[in-house]
């Protein structure tokens, strides 16, 4: 169907009677709409305001039901919510990343989406987006932004350079970077040591952290070892700028980038509107996007983003108030209008308009979504980050072996996933 949500929604105004709830979830009386309370992670100074103009469209369509918005910081709000959830005192509504979504849903915090109003338009969603919202067969989110990583690249110091195309392989880009290094004397490349960051090198590879299916923690596995090895030459060839280990390296990084100190980086498009900031990107079509290198057989990026949940505690009038809310705010006139604002990508194919396309940065990474790997229906996947994040610095700067590191990070997967066997 393509029929606007919006004009759906409008339709479905309701009074309900409800007694006053914790200062975290939804409340209504007798005489009054019902009331939703919004938990979004978004960044508050950048994308916040787009979301809040957007509540207030979603009353004016609605005027039987008020929402409640709360900025969270996207760093808390995992765990506020699951604190609150255990306490039923959790949002009606919350932006989740695609990661929490398995975890959550596990724990019994959040309702089924099947067959709601939330889920009327589900065929209109990238369907690797969609995967990514279920658990056990269930829909417990829809998403709302999506995201993958890219390289992002300076179209002016590549051609400088004479790099004509931007690197589908580590040896091209290896060999891009030193041309660049040569020619302009800008660092070829920049690397941000984060376990997100290093996945491509995985799945170039044709690994991941885990194998799902055979229950086995795949970290320190051959294919595994030969991808971060890879990482590690690619840091060590010439062109390729210093690494940051400090705390402030994902901002010393992109500030790079932005200001033409580097000529590639492997990020997402959730820096777009900030790349478009730097001296280096006036002219936005001087941003070029393609995907992730890999090997001479695959390449690969983890498929990230956002989920619009509802809370399990919620009552039923509460639930359905929060389905026609979720519905409202992931629809194509919805996706439409943030995109446009805030830079970032839709997830439902038909959101993607002339006027969204014609921004660079979205235009790019539409193109290179097909390329994602969806993250894993498993609620530990993204606790994983986090071994493997703590031995992949001490790898890349030389403190560890690559094996020793990545037998290290599988021992802590271990004591995560107890059920699952080490390679």
């Amino acid at each position: 169907m393509r029929r606007s949500l919006v004009a759906a929604v409008a339709v479905a105004a309701f009074t309900i009677s409800a007694s006053a709830c914790s200062s975290g979830s939804s409340s209504s009386d007798e005489s009054g709409p019902v009331t939703i309370t919004w938990w979004d992670t978004s960044d508050a100074t950048n994308e916040a305001g787009t979301y809040k103009a957007l509540v207030k469209d979603f009353e004016k369509a609605n005027p039987d039901i008020k929402v409640k918005y709360v900025n969270v910081p996207f760093g808390d709000a995992q765990t506020k919510f699951q604190t609150a959830a255990g306490s039923k005192g959790a949002p009606d509504v919350l932006r989740a990343d695609v990661g929490w979504t398995p975890g959550f849903a596990k724990s019994g915090f959040l309702a089924p989406l099947d067959g709601t109003p939330a889920a009327e338009d589900a065929d209109k969603f990238e369907s690797n987006l969609i995967k990514q919202a279920e658990y056990e067969g269930k829909l417990y989110g829809i998403p709302q932004v999506t995201d993958t990583l890219g390289l992002m690249y300076n179209k002016e110091l590549f051609t400088e350079a004479g790099v004509a195309e931007p690197p589908k392989t580590w040896d091209e880009l290896t060999s891009a970077m030193a041309k660049v290094k040569d020619k302009t004397g800008v660092d070829g490349f920049a690397f941000n040591p984060q376990g997100y960051y290093a996945m491509p090198f995985l799945f170039g590879e044709n690994t991941d952290m885990v194998d799902v299916a055979a229950k086995k923690i795949t970290l320190n596995s051959p294919a595994a070892v030969k991808g971060i090895d890879t990482l590690n030459d690619v840091l060590e060839a010439p062109g390729a700028r210093k690494l940051d280990t400090t705390s402030n390296a994902y901002a010393n990084i992109m500030d790079a980038f932005s200001s033409g100190k580097v000529a590639a980086i492997i990020q997402g498009p959730w820096e777009n509107a900030n790349v478009f900031k730097g001296s280096a990107f006036k002219d936005k079509n001087n941003l070029g996007i393609a995907p992730v290198p890999g090997t001479s057989s695959r390449q690969g990026a983890p498929l990230g983003g956002h989920n619009l949940v509802a809370y399990a505690g919620s009552d039923t009038a509460h639930q359905e108030a929060s389905q026609k809310f979720i519905a409202f705010m992931t629809s194509a006139q919805a996706q439409e209008k943030v995109a446009n604002a805030n830079g970032t990508l839709p997830t439902r194919t038909d959101a993607y308009t002339v006027k969204v396309v014609r921004n660079p940065g979205i235009a790019g990474y539409e193109k290179i979504l097909s390329t994602g790997v969806p993250r894993l229906p498993l609620p530990e996947y993204s606790s994983l980050y986090t071994p493997l994040e703590t031995q992949l610095i001490k790898i890349v700067s030389g403190q560890v072996s690559t094996e020793d590191g990545l037998e290290a990070a599988a021992a802590e997967a271990a004591r995560l996933l107890p059920d699952y066997s080490a390679s």
